[in-house]
């Protein structure tokens, strides 16, 4: 007469760990990570699944990059990597070996000069809680350097001719900044402070 095995007794389907997976499975290992960081040579450890905004605000203990909407809707994570602006919830921190990565606090020079652009932000009030405005920087400083570089939008009129400095219009400024969003609606004093910006070469 045949016996039915009882739970536990080494058959296939009850063959776990104590955690619940399946026996034999590997682990996942955290990775070690060698960055540079608004200028300093930065090694962490890090779970595959980590993207660099946590891991800048827990490892690095840089908490200027905002933790907004975690979804890539609002643009308040926004920092450089490699020069280029990319939003550090949606980027995963495993990715980024070797790569160099500047925060809102790698912009100010010797520890007390300011960013051209956050000085024109507090001259022309282009913030009220502040939450969104370290994003809003980030994004505004990478988005000059891309108009230097020739780099049209979505509002550039005529794609025929070389893009330059001077074709950043205030249209031209709200459409690269689209991206990034300010719930005290301070857009106009935003567009304000990276025209001065610009001014100022």
């Amino acid at each position: 007469m045949s016996r039915t095995p009882k739970p536990g007794s080494g058959d296939a389907a009850t063959d776990k760990t104590p955690s619940g997976t399946a026996a034999g499975k590997s682990r996942i290992e955290p990775v070690v990570l060698n960055l540079t960081v608004n200028g300093l040579a930065r090694t962490i450890t890090v779970e595959p699944r980590m993207t660099l905004l946590d891991a800048l605000r827990e490892k690095l203990a840089l908490t200027g990059t905002k933790k907004a909407c975690d979804r890539g809707e609002c643009g308040a994570c926004t920092v450089h990597i490699d020069g280029r602006r990319v939003l550090s919830c949606m980027t995963l921190a495993a990715m980024l070996e070797g790569k160099k990565i500047t925060t809102i606090e790698g912009l100010e020079k010797n520890g007390t000069l300011l960013h051209p652009l956050q000085s024109a932000f507090i001259e022309h009030d282009g913030l009220q809680c502040g939450f969104c405005t370290s994003g809003q920087i980030m994004s505004g400083v990478a988005m000059i350097e891309e108009a230097k570089a020739g780099w049209p939008s979505a509002a550039t009129a005529d794609l025929r001719r070389d893009f330059t400095l001077a074709d950043l219009s205030r249209a031209e400024i709200r459409e690269r900044m689209s991206g990034n969003l300010c719930r005290c609606a301070c857009y106009p004093n935003i567009v304000d402070a990276v025209v001065e910006a610009v001014a100022r070469g």
